[in-house]
């Protein structure tokens, strides 16, 4: 494996880990969140939260697929994973 396809695979690890997470954690506000007011005003931003990462897992599942097919869009695969995360980081800057 190339160096690039390494920490392609880092970041859509990492991403997907975080995706699997928030969806067990929906998973169990929807099971609870009639007991639990404070957890029905969280939900809002919780389910933008699986969005957002959701389309960053799919973003590095095609980038890693092309580097790993050696496919001519992988350029732009890589640019799109790279703006996803740098997005993401972004939109979580305090």
């Amino acid at each position: 494996m190339r160096p690039l396809s390494v920490v392609t695979l880092i970041i859509l690890g990492s991403s997907f880990a975080i995706t699997s997470s928030l969806t067990a954690v929906v998973v169990v506000s929807l099971v609870l969140g009639d007991e639990y007011p404070r957890l029905q005003a969280e939900f809002q931003p919780l389910l933008k939260s699986l969005m957002l990462f959701f389309g960053m897992t799919l973003i590095c599942v095609l980038s890693f697929y092309t580097l790993v097919k050696n496919h001519v869009a992988r350029y732009w695969a890589q640019a799109a994973m790279w703006a996803s995360l740098f997005g993401v980081g972004y939109y979580y800057w305090p």
